[in-house]
């Protein structure tokens, strides 16, 4: 079945390249800050962060993989790679053979303790402070608006 494609009108695009952009441009900072600051990837961050804030130090393998939106494979490699650091282990899971746990270490802890005071103050001076409370509020229901939208669209 051939689809004619619907290209985006000049506002459309603009709208969307500027996003683009700007979310580009403020993770490339923030991802630079964080190595500089912590000495930790970005990846790093994203996965302690993770961790410690939504699963009190241990998830699911596959629910940590599903929270940040990334592949199994991807998980995998990051977390032998933080394994081998002392920030992370994995530890077999008694109810199902195949499934396992991901849980940050005191060193895990220690290092997320640690960068997330420098990591919030950047993203509030990169990303908050550029807007006011009624725009900030604006972009919130923008960007839950989208994410509900795609949970609603197929694969």
């Amino acid at each position: 079945m051939d689809v004619t494609p619907r290209w985006l009108e000049p506002e459309e695009k603009a709208a969307w390249d500027s996003f683009i952009r700007m979310q580009e441009t403020l993770i490339g900072r923030l991802s630079r800050h964080v190595q500089t600051d912590s000495g930790m990837s970005a990846s790093d961050y994203i996965v302690l962060s993770s961790l410690t804030e939504r699963g009190g130090g241990r998830m699911r393998f596959l629910d940590l993989a599903k929270s940040v939106e990334w592949e199994k494979s991807r998980m995998s490699h990051q977390v032998s790679r933080m394994t081998k650091r002392g920030l992370t282990v994995r530890e077999e899971c008694p109810d199902d053979g195949r499934g396992a746990f991901v849980v940050a270490t005191p060193a895990g802890y220690k290092a997320i303790e640690d960068a997330a005071p420098m990591h919030v103050e950047r993203v509030r001076r990169l990303f908050v402070d550029a807007l006011t409370p009624s725009q900030l509020s604006t972009l919130a229901l923008i960007s839950k608006r989208i994410l509900d939208h795609i949970e609603k669209q197929p694969g």
